[in-house]
């Protein structure tokens, strides 16, 4: 795999990148012209944006992170059968752009609504409008806080920033954006970004595709790799194929229920513009996702090395990998100008639903709707930093959307369907409606049951939400002819047609799943011995010398970081010489006592001989004082120098290159202090003022190398 070729390339990439950036930032500052300086034209534009422009921004505000990031990661480990989220969950948004986002639109017109929260009630900062702000932020600040990570990981990948850097670049153009133009400043660099994404990827499609041999040899490299990777359907579900698809479905009819998209509708000036829009955006939204999920497919093909840990890495890999250093850069700022546009809507929503709903006094005071944005991208961006310790998950993008795209939905789409119905629940139940679809989405997840084997938190958030809604109704009016309350049971014969309706989709489902789907077993089938991989165990060392004085400690540490590599054990030596001194029997050497430090060190390791050592060996030779080891799981890779060579399947080798590959394995601060003890000798010829010593840690390495047809 090819990081990079040189510093120059790190230079144009970085170039391409600022300028595609600048120009971005241009097209923001250009709204400025036609902005007014009220907190209405802030959150909504006034009710005036162009149906188009509208569209193009609710396309890069939906994608963002999670189309770069999450879903080509869910792609490179799905294969085909990642085509079920992308398909059915563009079903669940024409039906939100069709039935929802009428009824949105016309309310938010009628009652002069900026946000998704006071939907939920007919009076603004009502006690089930507050619920649903603050249950809005929170799962909006964990969105906004995905974005942040993905612009990070893209930063890290493509110029080996740390990621940290790139969220804190993030938050500060995510304040940026919001205060320059507020929603107006976004959707005008939105459209502009989903402008520029959508050429960029078509070209790194198309590159990608011919690399792969077109889409015929694309098809063979996956199944050369895993034969379950062109299967529609994925082995090992847990909950059946029914479900597993269904949830895609509520997960696209939850658009319904971001905040961040549904303000977008809220600056349409009435329903003829909605239905421009939802035309505009399906007309962009629909090519998008064929890119991407072919980009997913080739990023397998081509960068099979990357494996489960660094699947979201990808998009950005492949580019680096696949286009000259300028589109490198120009899909980096693709990246990052979408997912910052996603963060600053999300951030917006958030300000809205506190200015509106939680605290109405202060939505006509600008200044103060200003500081509440502030507030709410700091709130993101502590989310995002936090994030990064937990591994496998809060640095996961395609985990975090998860969670905040079902947990918002299950919390507004059920109120949005039961409202449209007629039925206007009163504060209790929709408050217990709406911590019922959190409750639920939150468990499931921690669970583990909302896993891409198992079943995405939709299902279990819309359906806590209306199992409650239709028990409160039950217990309130249980007369035969309201048995729930607003609603009038079906007659007998349409509940049967219903459920025999029903039943054969399920059926006819299950009955392909278990048909057509591979085993759980059969992952890397017919592969077996066809690929072989070369690896190498290299010594690294590094070397310091300091003069220390006697009775004076000096500190020495160097810092680890080597990328693609693991490290197998480091071990560290002192070397002194006297000086000064006159050796015989009347002297005597100095005392030189080490302390090792492998506090920083990161990822997993065993410190075998750390304990604080001294010598007074008056001769140069070196003294082995303390060691450290790996975790046992690259044991069985050996430890002695040269290059080894690995048989086996494209999966088996996949998991010794990911074993190998870890990034975080021993990486950190490597620290020891030294102390020069004075061991009183000669008077007479003792004038001996310290020492210089030479401390030396070394390493094993190994190194893993291409896998290859055997």
């Amino acid at each position: 795999m090819r990081v990079r070729d040189s510093m120059s390339d790190e230079t144009m990439i970085l170039l391409s990148f600022l300028l595609f950036m600048f120009f971005f930032a241009g097209v923001g500052l250009a709204s400025m012209r036609v902005k007014e300086d009220t907190t209405d034209d802030y959150l909504v534009a006034g009710r005036g944006m162009h149906p188009g422009l509208a569209a193009l921004s609710a396309v890069s505000t939906w994608n963002s992170g999670y189309m770069f990031i999450g879903f080509i990661g869910f792609i490179y480990l799905q294969g085909y059968s990642a085509i079920w989220i992308a398909l059915v969950s563009t079903i669940g948004q024409l039906v939100a752009w069709m039935w929802l986002y009428k009824y949105i639109q016309k309310e938010g017109e009628e009652r002069g609504i900026r946000s998704l929260t006071s939907l939920v009630s007919n009076t603004t900062g009502s006690p089930e409008a507050k619920v649903a702000a603050v249950l809005s932020v929170i799962f909006l600040s964990i969105y906004a806080a995905a974005q942040l990570t993905a612009g990070g990981v893209a930063l890290e990948t493509m110029l080996n920033w740390a990621p940290t850097v790139g969220i804190l670049i993030g938050f500060v153009l995510v304040v940026a954006y919001c205060y320059a133009g507020g929603i107006r400043a976004s959707i005008w660099t939105d459209a502009a970004q989903s402008s520029v994404m959508i050429v960029g990827s078509t070209i790194l499609c198309l590159v990608a595709v011919k690399s792969s041999g077109g889409l015929s040899g694309l098809h063979n490299e996956l199944a050369a790799i895993d034969s379950s990777m062109v299967n529609l359907f994925p082995s090992g579900l847990k909950f059946g194929a029914s479900l597993w698809i269904a949830a895609f479905f509520f997960g696209g009819l939850g658009v319904a229920g971001q905040p961040q998209v549904v303000s977008r509708v809220m600056t349409l000036k009435d329903d003829a513009a909605r239905k421009q829009a939802m035309v505009w955006f399906f007309v962009w939204q629909t090519p998008f996702i064929i890119l991407m999920f072919i980009i997913g497919l080739a990023c397998r093909v081509l960068l099979p090395e990357l494996g489960a840990d660094g699947a979201q890495t990808g998009l950005p890999m492949l580019a680096m990998e696949q286009l000259n250093p300028f589109l490198g850069g120009v899909i980096l700022a693709s990246i990052f100008a979408a997912t910052m546009s996603t963060a600053d809507s999300q951030v917006l929503a958030c300000t809205a639903a506190i200015t509106d709903d939680v605290r109405p006094e202060w939505s006509q005071d600008h200044k103060t709707t200003k500081m509440v944005t502030l507030a709410m991208a700091v709130f993101a961006t502590i989310i995002s930093l936090v994030g990064q310790q937990f591994p496998g998950f809060g640095d996961s993008v395609f985990k975090l959307v998860v969670l905040a795209v079902y947990g918002l939905g299950g919390i507004f789409v059920p109120m949005i369907l039961v409202r449209m119905s007629g039925y206007e629940p009163d504060t209790q139940h929709s408050i217990m409606m709406m911590i019922a679809a959190m409750t639920s989405v939150v468990v499931w997840t921690l669970l583990g049951y909302g896993d891409a084997d198992g079943i995405f938190p939709s299902i279990p958030g819309v359906g806590a939400a209306f199992a409650t809604h239709f028990l409160l109704c039950w217990l309130r009016d249980d007369s035969p002819s309201n048995a729930f309350g607003r609603y009038s049971l079906p007659g007998k014969q349409t509940v049967t047609i219903g459920v025999a309706v029903l039943v054969a989709i399920v059926a006819v489902t299950e009955v392909s799943y278990v048909s057509f789907a591979p085993e759980s077993n059969q992952s890397g089938a017919g592969t077996g011995g066809e690929y072989t991989m070369n690896y190498t165990i290299e010594e690294w060392e590094k070397t310091e010398t300091l003069f220390i004085g006697n009775d004076q400690t000096a500190q020495f540490s160097f810092t680890y970081d080597e990328m693609f590599t693991a490290t197998l054990g480091i071990q560290f030596f002192i070397a002194y010489g006297e000086s000064n001194e006159q050796t015989g029997p009347l002297n005597q050497c100095d005392d030189v006592t080490v302390e090792a430090d492998f506090s920083q060190t990161a990822g997993p390791h065993d410190e075998v001989d750390d304990e604080a050592k001294s010598t007074s060996n008056c001769d140069s030779s070196e003294q082995m004082m303390g060691s450290i080891t790996t975790d046992s799981t690259l044991s069985e890779y050996g430890t002695s120098l040269g290059t080894f060579t690995l048989n086996g399947t494209m999966s088996e080798l996949n998991a010794d290159s990911d074993r190998m590959s870890d990034i975080t394995r021993m990486a950190g601060v490597y620290g020891a202090g030294v102390t020069v003890a004075t061991n009183d000798g000669n008077p007479l010829v003792d004038n001996d003022s310290g020492e210089s010593v030479t401390i030396t840690w070394r390493g094993l390495m190994l190194v893993p190398g291409e896998i290859v047809p055997a």
